[in-house]
């Protein structure tokens, strides 16, 4: 057990160091990158001063203790947790709700978006959520439930925490709070066995809002039958009601005294880490640096995925040299991190290139996401990372059943089902969605071993079905050190050959056609039925078209083949959008497919389709 103190912490926080520019990469090689321990100085000229002690030192600590006394460190660019007592104004919490997370505005300033995600409304969304983790659980009193708690590089990060953990505490359970971490990190805490770490725990609430704007912020649940669904976030946030309308001023002064006793901390990123080498290691018969000779590059884009360079590459025994935006951020200064958009895709593929590294990874802003780029600078994103993943699933469960979400190309079905023998089951939009249906099949006896989504969300049946953007990189890695090792190639060019054969599209688009609700043609109804009516037209009049054919599978909006390509129009899981998708094999055939949709939706008065006007006009 001695060999294991120091893992356990309180009143510091377990800190990765990560410089902005590993240039001079060979100083930064082995124990420099262990933990740093971060004590922090008064405010010089509105940011903080930091001080940084060895994580030597943590070897004398006790193996835990409690309590929030003193407790002022923060990670990042986060705001520190301030004494004054928010209002308890009137909150509308159901709206609060994104599908199965909880998203709102956690920082003023932005015009027209009010803040709706106070201190006083965590703490009764945490409190709600341990209520119903008892329900759950079914717990009798016989021992106590205990929730971990994690965040991203987001700057009201520690302020959430605080009011998280103080909920969670009241409902009488512990708290193990986690600092910078990862959402697949979180889902994880809740299937490692390991006492040391005070695990499993029984519940798992990660602080994020993906790769929304810094003044944003939310929270995703995990219990260990994976992350909650749209009906438990509904349960939730209406008992939060309740517990919210209790509340007063004095009784919120009070709770952090009181929930002092439930908390500890954990620097449970390094059982995380540790799992995601030993992966890599076991594919690649055991060897301790299957990766040494490669030269893999990570944009973190200042998210909380800096510490796949560190933590997991070097260990392998790659080159990391060349790696930028590790530093976590929260208010994202160099690009959005966003394996989707172009200009974050633009500098990984800027810093393969440019450091002439064998790979590249880029994660999204909590590491559910990823994408990676070969050293040529070719982007294995949307389409192309699904072919790569579907092709080394395949070969590990040949004929097995691929699951994506709606708007995936039909060269894709074509590769997998074609060339790799698969089975394409084409779905909804929705990471959860796609991971509720693999696990469906499955239940029935149609074998399926990855569900994944354009954006970059992917699970796999061996890793509990978590959605980790940091495992999918970590296959992709697998491949590259059992290919090598079994004398099968070198370097990217793997990974670029199995993809081989993938059709892909000349002409890609994506179009939003928004629903203005104020407009008279709603009447009062939601844009729901506004939206399912446009698509009832629009299916009708398909029939109508020579050379148009619906998709004879289809579960999300309207999909149509017609002139060597295809369209998708379909009703946003969230907004009063309707997003259309279009893919073909020239600019003059998309524009063909979308006058099919423009026709059809012209007398819809309230439907803004000002843009794909101008992509029929201008194109």
């Amino acid at each position: 057990m001695a060999a294991m103190s120091g893992k356990i912490v309180q009143n510091v926080f377990v800190s990765q160091w990560y410089p902005q520019n590993r240039q001079s990469s060979a100083q930064f090689q082995g124990d420099h990158f262990a933990p740093y321990m971060r004590k922090p100085l008064p405010f010089q000229g509105g940011k903080l001063a930091w001080t940084t002690v060895p994580s030597m030192h943590l070897r004398n600590l006790s193996k835990y203790q409690s309590g929030f006394a003193n407790r002022r460190t923060i990670h990042c660019n986060a705001a520190p947790s301030t004494t004054a007592l928010p209002s308890l104004g009137k909150v509308d919490f159901l709206k609060l709700q994104n599908g199965s997370d909880i998203r709102g505005v956690a920082i003023a300033g932005v015009e027209g978006e009010p803040v709706n995600l106070t201190e006083p409304v965590a703490k009764a969304i945490a409190a709600a959520f341990a209520a119903w983790l008892v329900e759950k659980k079914k717990a009798d009193g016989s021992r106590r439930l205990s929730v971990s708690v994690g965040h991203d590089s987001r700057i009201s990060a520690q302020t959430l925490q605080d009011a998280i953990s103080q909920g969670i505490a009241s409902a009488g359970l512990d708290v193990i709070q986690y600092g910078l971490a990862s959402t697949p990190a979180m889902f994880n805490s809740t299937l490692t066995e390991d006492d040391v770490f005070l695990c499993p725990v029984d519940g798992s609430i990660m602080i994020t809002a993906s790769h929304l704007p810094y003044n944003r912020n939310g929270f995703k649940f995990f219990t260990n039958a994976g992350g909650l669904g749209k009906p438990d976030i509904k349960d939730i946030l209406e008992r939060a009601v309740e517990i919210y309308s209790k509340f007063t001023v004095e009784g919120l002064a009070t709770s952090q005294e009181k929930a002092s006793a439930s908390v500890k901390r954990v620097d449970y990123m390094t059982v995380y880490t540790s799992d995601l080498v030993k992966a890599v290691r076991k594919a690649a018969g055991n060897i301790e640096k299957p990766l040494e000779g490669f030269h893999i590059v990570v944009d973190a884009g200042n998210g909380a995925g800096g510490f796949f360079a560190a933590k997991v590459l070097e260990p392998l025994g790659a080159v990391t040299f060349g790696s930028q935006f590790l530093e976590p951020d929260g208010m994202f200064p160099n690009h959005i991190p966003n394996p989707e958009d172009k200009a974050a895709m633009k500098a990984i593929t800027k810093a393969v290139l440019d450091n002439k590294a064998d790979l590249g990874i880029i994660f999204d802003t909590d590491v559910d996401r990823s994408a990676a780029v070969d050293s040529s600078g070719r982007e294995f994103n949307r389409n192309r990372l699904i072919a790569l993943m579907s092709a080394i699933v395949l070969e590990e469960h040949p004929w097995t059943t691929i699951v994506t979400d709606s708007v995936t190309s039909d060269g894709l079905t074509t590769f997998i089902e074609k060339k790799l023998g698969g089975k394409h089951h084409r779905f909804k939009r929705g990471y959860k969605n796609v991971i509720d249906e693999a696990i469906r099949l499955n239940s029935i006896g149609e074998e399926s071993h990855l569900a994944i989504e354009t954006s970059g969300h992917g699970a796999l049946k061996e890793n509990h079905w978590l959605d980790d953007g940091a495992y999918l990189m970590v296959k992709i890695l697998n491949k590259l050190a059992s290919a090598r090792a079994s004398g099968l190639g070198h370097g990217s060019k793997v990974l670029t050959d199995l993809v081989e054969g993938l059709e892909e599209p000349a002409v890609a688009v994506e179009l939003r056609l928004k629903i203005n609700q104020s407009h008279p043609d709603l009447k009062g109804g939601s844009f729901r039925d506004y939206g399912d009516a446009v698509l009832k037209l629009l299916e009708s009049s398909i029939d109508a078209v020579d050379k148009l054919q619906k998709a004879p599978v289809n579960y999300e909006g309207v999909r149509v083949s017609g002139f060597g390509g295809w369209f998708l129009l379909r009703l946003s899981l969230h907004d009063p959008v309707l997003p259309l998708n279009i893919e073909a094999p020239t600019l003059d055939d998309a524009v063909r497919l979308g006058i099919v949709v423009l026709s059809a939706t012209k007398e819809f008065s309230a439907l803004d389709t000002s843009a794909l006007d101008k992509f029929v006009q201008e194109s």
